[in-house]
């Protein structure tokens, strides 16, 4: 996308927005750009402005938006078979549930959808291993989870989030949650009971303004864990994959987690397919006709899944994101102005949090051709794909200070 595009729509910004507003449901505020086209980190609206993606569909793209070899592995598989539901067997979930293993050597996969998708088959495993393998009472199984928590949008699963916007009006919630402050091991080895079948957590949490954690707090999570026997599930949807620098963020830790909850980069952005990996324990709990999804472990999104684990491996992306997350946090770090509160984060996943709403601060942003979004208000998430090069981050870094120093917005 080097260049001008020609723009090629009879639709202006302004157009697209209002048709959107006017045929569409209000559950989304996004910026007002209308992507046309995207290839690797740049997008280009329906005016043919370019601009740089610096969130990647919260950690969905971090093989780039519209990466080749994905779209060669998509394009060849939608031409031979696409769907079969698990009615019958195909050819491309067994080499995914076996490259899954070789990946991570956990002992089985189970495939799905979203996000939330596979956080509920997680959940629902841990309380049905919590029945048969730990002997909890029927109805008694109790999860615990932390405040500040983003697993996903369904009822259960808002249930015990600690957004009041995520899960008012949503009510009654599903009961048998334990809610504990994020990053403190003790609260978590207080919550344990006899009825305790598992601990969820994210090792970096995203949409709470990517917090990260006090250094040992998952290896305290997972001692307090096997003492008392007690499923060890971290959710790595935003987090997994190469974002924090390592290819799930669990590895800056010495820990092995009894689930994986994963998703978003798991397909590069062409399709939506999620995952739970775990032991043959856990999910050994599942018989034929307990547990599915029509579309889970379809040939199409299995080999996209495939092609998109072998980028991140082949690319190095993980290193990738370590090696220039951290140079662009430094650099982030020397500009000085009267707004910023702290800059965190882990690889290419950074947090700018402000003393006051993000939200003007990523409109100017995208008036200089950088997209982010604002989290809880007051933090910019910056998460660009992790093809990005070093200067790309230079030629950001350069509109950043340019608008965090802006008087305009500053004072």
């Amino acid at each position: 996308m080097k260049g001008k595009a020609e723009v090629g729509t009879s639709l202006t910004t302004a157009e697209y927005v209002e048709m959107e507003e006017r045929y569409g449901a209000f559950n989304y505020d996004p910026l007002n750009v209308v992507v046309k086209e995207a290839r690797g980190v740049w997008v280009e609206d329906v005016e043919g402005k370019k601009y740089m993606d610096c969130l990647a569909a919260y950690s969905a793209l971090n093989q780039g938006h519209c990466h080749p070899a994905i779209l060669e592995t998509m394009l060849a598989q939608a031409r031979r078979v696409t769907l079969t539901s698990r009615a019958f067997r195909n050819e491309q979930l067994p080499l995914l549930c076996r490259d899954m293993h070789e990946m991570t050597g956990m002992e089985m996969t189970l495939p799905m959808n979203s996000g939330a998708e596979a956080v509920e088959t997680a959940l629902k495993a841990a309380r049905r291993w919590g029945y048969e393998k730990k002997g909890i009472p029927r109805d008694k199984a109790e999860i615990i989870v932390c405040d500040g928590n983003f697993h996903g949008r369904t009822i259960t699963i808002v249930s015990f989030t600690t957004e009041d916007a995520y899960r008012r009006g949503f009510g009654p919630y599903t009961p048998g949650f334990k809610v504990v402050p994020y990053g403190d091991a003790e609260a978590i080895r207080q919550a344990i009971t006899d009825n305790t079948c598992a601990v969820m957590v994210e090792p970096i949490q995203g949409e709470a303004g990517i917090i990260i954690p006090p250094k040992g707090y998952l290896e305290e999570i997972q001692a307090a864990c096997r003492k008392n026997n007690v499923l060890f599930m971290l959710d790595e949807i935003q987090s997994g994959l190469g974002r924090s620098g390592k290819l799930f963020a669990y590895m800056h830790e010495d820990v092995r987690p009894d689930a994986i909850i994963c998703g978003k980069a798991l397909s590069g952005g062409y399709y939506p397919v999620s995952a739970v990996i775990a032991s043959r324990e856990m999910l050994g709990v599942f018989k034929p006709g307990e547990h599915g999804s029509t579309f889970g472990g379809n040939p199409l999104a299995c080999a996209v899944a495939r092609t998109a684990l072998r980028v991140l491996r082949d690319e190095k992306l993980s290193e990738r994101s370590a090696e220039l997350g951290a140079y662009f946090m430094e650099r982030l770090k020397t500009i000085e102005s009267p707004v910023i509160r702290e800059v965190r984060g882990r690889g290419l996943w950074i947090g700018v949090e402000l003393t006051k709403s993000a939200r003007p601060f990523c409109e100017a942003l995208m008036e200089e051709g950088i997209l982010c979004k604002e989290t809880h208000d007051t933090v910019i998430r910056i998460a660009p794909p992790l093809i990005i090069d070093r200067e790309d981050l230079d030629w950001a870094f350069e509109r950043f200070k340019k608008v965090l120093t802006s008087p305009g917005l500053t004072t």
